[in-house]
């Protein structure tokens, strides 16, 4: 940066001023300008500095405007891929719904049929049961007769039998 500027510290300590009557007083010129080209020095490494400074800081700068960007896309991306990720789970949703509500129906569907089955079976036992109910009633009522029947026939086969008997013992007491 010294080089766009026309005087420099050095030239300041090295200008030499001609002498002439009733003229400054040399040593508090020189003095003087000793002082300045020091602050002028100064001045100037600090401008150099500052300069540098400034060049760190505008790299640092840029460096954080690129990684803002990235930033900034990473999260554009990441908003993107949750939105996807959130339509995809939606629609995996919906799928597997509909997918429980089929066979939830079928389910149902077949519960009902086999229900319908179920009373249909029901009926058909009591009918069932029913008609065993006659047929045994009848069976027994046939047995029941039966029995009646051979007890009577007993009966009079043991009448027989006893008159046979006493005739024989009173023919035979006689």
């Amino acid at each position: 940066m010294r080089e766009d500027i026309e005087v420099t510290p050095l030239d300041i300590q090295q200008h030499q001023f001609s002498v002439r009557f009733r003229g400054f007083d040399i040593q508090e010129v020189d003095e003087f300008l000793e002082q300045i080209a020091h602050t002028l020095e100064a001045l100037y490494d600090e401008n150099e500095r500052l300069n540098e400074e400034n060049q760190t800081l505008k790299q640092e700068r840029n460096g954080f405007a690129v990684r803002e960007d990235s930033l900034k896309q990473t999260i554009t991306d990441s908003e993107k891929l949750i939105d996807q990720m959130n339509e995809t789970a939606r629609k995996s949703a919906e799928m597997i719904i509909s997918d429980a509500e089929v066979k939830a129906q079928k389910i149902m569907n077949k519960a009902s049929n086999r229900l319908a089955q179920i009373h249909e079976d029901i009926i058909q036992l009591k009918s069932q049961r029913i008609q065993l109910e006659a047929q045994l009633h009848s069976i027994i009522e046939a047995h029941s007769k039966l029995l009646e029947m051979g007890k009577t026939q007993m009966k009079m086969h043991d009448e027989d039998y006893d008159r046979a008997r006493l005739s024989k013992e009173t023919d035979a007491s006689s």
